[in-house]
């Protein structure tokens, strides 16, 4: 229910705000929203040649059509003039995000269907380790601990191995894994759901812990760091672990909370204490190694667990043969059904993505994000924020709306203020610090056809604040 009411909310102040610009004079044409695609220069004005300056005019062979860039001592550095016949076309920055009809194609051809091809396959090896055995056992020894955790769900029960599965690839980077594990995670939780229109408290739980991003390895981030000529792409790795750790932290202690879990159980405490202690223990151990040790290291750790699981499953299914010839399969026909059926998954989900991420379209389009964070930015400032923080914040305001959307303005950070700069540091510490929100409850919620999130996205949008405030405090203290 808060959800569409949110979705609702977008859409229509969105286009509300469109409307208003057009007419108001403060926007020259609405197609870009519609037909706009991204870092496309967006039309301002259009003038005839009487209406320009001199200088501009006496350059213009009326033959012929023409585009200046005007240089940065005469007129905007960022307008572009377009000369056709005696019409002069003013275009002034670019756009931000592909417009509404390009945003329905891509999210299609550039989301939806490499996301069903990774569900396919990890879906494929999920079915391997459910006939062979492996996700029972992996549930049995895990059970102690995730019954604290997700008390409403039963002993030995399998959804407890695919939210291992998940929270491993999270923490190892590997997002192409971590969805197919996730999805397959809520659709085993839905299984046991009393009200399967209603989320259930171990949905919430998952859901929160999942998007809180903890991260140990941030292999994406560092290339993106590599690329704009970071001095040490990797010295952010600490302080995104302490920023996501918080913010696991966090997400645990408010639901938890919430749901009345007994904070104080043994088994509980000590597998919180493991964890820190193999975190600080990898650090250690990534901290004394050299640049292009820490380089070569965090780019090749994930990928060779990766290959690990998929090796373990393949070799295990071999073994266990025998379980698939009682199940009436065989290995290869097992992997296409768990193949087959994560295809029907990504095919489910794809409505409540594309209807997230074309509202998502428009209000970044409409200019209304870019005022609001204007607003917050100017509102950091009076407290004293310094600019090299307010400068980052754009980044941590989209996070939770788009993934690809923030990553373009820490690309934009890095370029402009440079990478070894506090912007874009923290700019770089937003980004991995927490999953993006609405995408996230879109996809893991719409794939088992749930429409009351409860307090959900309220406490994933508190948590994305917490995550926003420590990373300012953890990359103020360490840069």
């Amino acid at each position: 229910m808060v959800l569409s009411r949110f979705w609702l909310v977008i859409f229509i102040s969105s286009i509300a705000f469109v409307i208003f610009s057009l007419f108001s004079g403060n926007s020259y044409t609405i197609d870009h929203v519609l037909n706009g695609k991204k870092d496309d220069p967006v039309l301002i004005s259009e003038k005839y040649m009487d209406q320009i300056p001199v200088f501009i005019k006496d350059s213009i062979n009326e033959s012929e059509e023409k585009t200046f860039v005007i240089n940065r001592d005469t007129l905007n550095a960022d307008t572009t003039y377009v000369y056709k016949n005696k019409v002069v076309k003013i275009f002034s920055g670019v756009q931000k995000s592909d417009g509404l009809l390009p945003t329905c194609k891509s999210t299609l051809l550039d989301l939806i269907l490499p996301l069903m091809a990774y569900l396919a396959f990890f879906c494929g090896l999920m079915e391997l380790l459910i006939i062979s055995g492996a996700s029972e056992k992996l549930a049995k020894g895990l059970s102690p601990v995730f019954v604290k955790v997700f008390p409403s769900i039963p002993k030995n029960h399998p959804s407890i191995s695919y939210m291992t599965l998940n929270f491993a690839a999270n923490f190892l980077g590997l997002d192409s894994a971590a969805t197919p594990f996730g999805l397959k995670a809520m659709e085993s939780l839905q299984e046991i759901n009393p009200e399967k229109d209603k989320a259930s408290d171990a949905q919430i739980m998952f859901m929160c812990l999942h998007a809180s991003g903890l991260t140990l390895i941030a292999t994406s981030i560092i290339g993106y760091r590599a690329a704009a000529n970071a001095s040490n792409p990797a010295d952010v790795m600490l302080p995104c672990i302490i920023t996501s750790f918080i913010g696991t932290i966090a997400a645990f202690l408010i639901v938890g909370i919430k749901q009345k879990i007994n904070f104080k159980s043994a088994s509980l405490v000590l597998s919180l204490m493991v964890l820190i202690a193999a975190i600080v223990g990898l650090l250690m151990y990534v901290n004394h190694l050299d640049l292009i040790g820490k380089n070569y290291f965090t780019s090749n750790l994930s990928a060779l667990i990766l290959v690990g699981i998929i090796v373990a499953t393949l070799v295990l299914s071999f073994v266990k043969e025998k379980k698939f010839t009682e199940a009436n399969t065989t290995v290869y026909e097992a992997f296409v059904s768990g193949a087959n059926n994560g295809l029907k998954t990504g095919v489910t989900i794809f409505p409540y993505v594309l209807g997230m991420l074309v509202a998502i379209s428009l209000f970044r389009n409409s200019g209304l994000f870019e005022i609001i964070s204007n607003w917050i930015a100017f509102a950091f400032s009076n407290m004293g924020v310094s600019k090299e923080i307010t400068d980052a914040l754009p980044v941590a305001l989209l996070r939770p709306f788009s993934s690809a959307g923030s990553r373009g303005f820490l690309i934009d950070s890095m370029n402009t203020f440079g990478a070894d700069s506090l912007t874009g540091r923290l700019s770089s510490i937003f980004q991995c610090s927490a999953e993006s929100t609405f995408y996230v409850i879109a996809v893991y919620f719409g794939s088992v056809n749930i429409k009351n999130t409860r307090y959900a996205l309220g406490t994933m949008l508190l948590v994305d604040v917490i995550c926003v405030i420590t990373a300012i405090f953890v990359a103020s203290w360490f840069f």
